[in-house]
């Protein structure tokens, strides 16, 4: 795309003393791609990515009541990064981040369309006829991590608070990717006097991701004889669902515990080979996957999943 997108960027990093670190960074940043997918589907198995598109509105109204003016459909942003690192001891280890960043000019689906971009519709104003809308967001928060390390012992722990938002120039909506509270715990021992098996768990929580409520069901008539269909009488054995306000609502909470042992093997003539059993989602935790609107069936995603594999290396 020929345009100019100038991208100031700082990084800059103070030791305090020998166990304190201050740090902050922040920059602008742009992106040639948008989602080829909207953020109404309910499942995205695939997530394709177009370059910027050009056709876009010719204005956008922000969430600060300001209009501006679109020049294209490039996405820009914001950053700002700060915190510290702490060393309470030789073994145990504090990193703390706050960040803002505000995204300027997004690129969507436009899911207000009702009308074709055509002459009898020039009048008609471009965020109810083109294909892509320009929106903005911010995204907030603060991360924590702690972390122990020994000769054969090494605990992780990180916990995220964080609130993201998107502005579309009608209203202000949680994007589906936007998660309040996010843990991980990730734990590795070492065993045997070669230190040659492993064992690693990880476990996971996250609250619920929004989602877009179903308010109400209505039987589809397809007017199968046309404008003559007496719709007063016929009956349809199709029902759609009515959505209720998009992404006011938020899936249960998301947790699940991993478990990896390694055993590597090496021989005389210096090869080696590395023995690996897993058990993904020990307790078999249903976590929602999916859920039919119509018949209220949900759909886990997957259950206790055991594996087992084998490496040679020569």
């Amino acid at each position: 795309m020929s345009t100019i997108s100038p991208e100031p960027r700082i990084a800059a990093k103070y030791n305090a003393n020998e166990k304190l670190r201050l740090k902050l960074s922040g920059g602008r940043f742009s992106q040639n791609f948008t989602s080829a997918s909207s953020d109404k589907d309910v499942v995205n198995l695939f997530n394709g990515l177009l370059s910027a598109p050009t056709n876009v509105q010719e204005t956008f109204v922000t969430q600060f009541n300001k209009e501006k003016n679109v020049k294209n459909g490039m996405q820009y942003a914001w950053h700002s990064i700060a915190g510290f690192e702490y060393d309470v001891t030789k073994r145990i280890a504090l990193n703390i981040e706050g960040f803002y960043k505000y995204f300027s000019q997004l690129s969507n689906i436009n899911t207000n369309k009702i009308y074709e971009e055509t002459a009898s519709t020039s009048k008609i104003a471009d965020v109810y006829k083109k294909d892509f809308i320009i929106e903005s967001g911010q995204s907030y928060g603060v991360d924590v991590l702690t972390k122990y390390s020994s000769e054969r012992f090494f605990f992780w722990v990180s916990y995220s608070l964080s609130k993201s938002t998107r502005w579309d120039g009608f209203k202000e909506y949680f994007p589906v990717f936007d998660r309040r509270h996010n843990l991980n715990v990730v734990s590795t021992y070492t065993l045997g006097k070669k230190k040659n098996t492993e064992v690693n768990l990880r476990w996971n929580l996250g609250s619920g991701l929004p989602f877009t409520p179903t308010a109400g069901f209505y039987q589809n008539e397809n007017f199968s004889n046309g404008i003559t269909t007496d719709y007063t009488t016929s009956n349809s054995y199709t029902v759609s669902s009515i959505l209720g306000e998009f992404n006011s609502q938020r899936l249960p909470y998301y947790h699940r515990l991993d478990i990896t042992v390694k055993q590597k093997l090496v021989f005389k003539n210096k090869t080696e080979m590395e023995l690996i059993a897993s058990v993904t989602n020990v307790y078999n935790r249903q976590n929602i996957f999916y859920v039919n609107r119509i018949t209220s069936e949900k759909i886990y995603q997957f259950p206790i999943l055991p594996s087992v594999g084998m490496s040679y290396k020569f």
